[in-house]
């Protein structure tokens, strides 16, 4: 069994792209492709070695992306207290298992799969006392990145489950300014001053933080849930990231299991603030343990959830 720590890292290779995936966290660290004179051209904003990361770089998080105001739910009628250990305020933020060693499943030259149990004993003080056996895919092929996420309930009672992804994508611009971006969404969550959901959502339709069409990023200070994502015929919504001077965009797909996206532009990173935009998919809104409508799953016992998104670098 492989020993892992933060700094262990596999690479997988496809054609010309490559991505660097760590079991520790089973983060994204690095997905870039190879040029056509050998310049390797990222993709998604990256590092190596558990020391470098910024950000909450290519993390996962389950079972809650984004925050828990005051790191207090209600779930089945009882209340549950969690670790507040969010920098910006009194809040729980992304669940547990970013921090933890996963397992590598299966691994080839360009997939691997790595797993992690939460065990209901072990967190049941931390605020969370349900049982989950977890599973991240990333495989590389001729559409792009692929991420598949699978959550099963392996306790005996109904579990609150969210599940998300940090990645943070670059169109070669040396600050994510000069880029345009295109968001599928109608609404976004109304903060507080701790950036916890006051329990509105906002219409975007006609504002400032409209972006169903392209506009620039410029000075805008993204840190942003957007929800009502709009959809193609297949169920899919899709952001884009993109720059014409140097001919180049990326694509998000996600399927039907994410309902809604945070996108932030890293203003509060102090080394590489507004290096790359944050575009994280994610399958409930931030703080939907205290807003189930928000796509918060109840997993009953034995039942799996599951999903995918998908990053697809192209030319313009």
């Amino acid at each position: 069994m492989m020993t892992v720590t933060p700094d262990t890292e596999l690479t997988l290779s496809f054609h010309n792209q490559r991505v660097v995936i760590s079991p520790w966290g089973a983060s994204l660290r690095r997905y870039f492709v190879i040029g056509e004179r050998g310049q390797e051209l990222d993709i998604v904003w990256g590092y190596s070695g558990g020391s470098r990361k910024r950000g909450g770089q290519g993390d996962v998080l389950i079972p809650f992306p984004g925050r828990i105001a005051n790191g207090r739910y209600l779930f089945d009628g009882q209340p549950f207290q969690l670790e507040c250990n969010d920098k910006e305020g009194p809040n729980a933020i992304h669940g547990f298992v970013r921090s933890l060693p996963w397992q590598v499943r299966e691994a080839q030259a360009n997939s691997v799969t790595c797993e992690v149990r939460l065990d209901a004993e072990t967190y049941a003080a931390r605020g969370y006392p349900f049982s989950l056996d977890i599973a991240v895919t990333y495989e590389l092929d001729t559409s792009g990145l692929n991420c598949v996420f699978v959550v099963k309930n392996v306790g005996d009672r109904v579990a609150p489950v969210g599940v998300g992804f940090h990645p943070y994508f670059t169109v070669g611009t040396s600050v994510i300014d000069d880029a345009e971006v295109q968001i599928p969404a109608t609404g976004y969550l109304e903060f507080n001053e701790q950036l916890a959901p006051t329990g509105t959502i906002l219409d975007a339709k006609g504002t400032s933080w409209d972006y169903r069409r392209f506009r620039t990023v410029e000075r805008q200070r993204f840190n942003h849930c957007y929800v009502n994502l709009e959809r193609d015929a297949d169920g899919l919504a899709t952001a884009t990231l993109r720059h014409r001077p140097s001919n180049r965009a990326i694509d998000i797909v996600m399927d039907s299991s994410f309902s809604a996206v945070v996108v932030y532009t890293g203003d509060a990173i102090s080394d590489a603030p507004r290096a790359a935009l944050a575009i994280e998919p994610m399958t409930c809104a931030t703080d939907a343990f205290n807003h189930p409508e928000w796509g918060l799953k109840q997993l009953e016992p034995s039942e799996t959830f599951s999903g995918r998104y998908r990053v697809h670098a192209r030319s313009l």
